[in-house]
């Protein structure tokens, strides 16, 4: 992957913070992650105005039963680690 040189200014304190955290993959490398986590979170909330504008806005019904079924997931999910059992499908 190519990549470019650029400058940036950052507040001295986060940066003294920054640096301590990414001692070992480095300070390119922690930006880098960091400015796609905020790319990718930039669209997935573009992606949620958009579904908002074409289907309006998430009730509070809808929200609590996505949450459920997140709940539900998360449940199988540590029962299938606690036992070791895989799912059809799963690789071994």
């Amino acid at each position: 992957m190519a990549t470019k040189k650029v400058t940036v200014t950052i507040p001295e304190e986060l940066l003294d913070e920054i640096r301590t955290d990414a001692a070992e993959r480095g300070l390119s490398a922690y930006v880098t992650e960091a400015l796609r986590a905020k790319r990718d979170r930039d669209r997935l909330q573009e992606l949620v105005n958009w579904l908002q504008e074409e289907h309006g806005p998430v009730t509070e019904e809808d929200r609590a039963a996505a949450i459920e079924e997140l709940e539900d997931l998360d449940a199988e999910h540590e029962r299938r680690r606690a036992t070791g059992k895989r799912g059809s499908g799963e690789a071994a």
